[in-house]
């Protein structure tokens, strides 16, 4: 028996999953490697100064 002779359109859809597949790879690897310094380049954790010191706005009454 001769082995099946594969679509065009199976071989297009094998291209696109190994594209996702390789996509997918690099944004893990990339992930990985970031995660020594997680909190490197992300937003202040206290930007704003603390919570104690927030403003409470009242309606005015006349």
């Amino acid at each position: 028996m001769s082995d099946p002779i594969p679509s065009p359109e199976s071989d297009e859809e094998d291209d696109v999953k190994r594209k996702f597949r390789e996509a997918l790879e690099r944004k893990q690897a990339s992930a990985r490697s970031g995660s020594a310094n997680e909190n490197a380049g992300g937003k202040n954790q206290h930007a704003h100064g603390p919570a104690a010191n927030k403003r409470t706005f009242r309606r005015k009454s006349g």
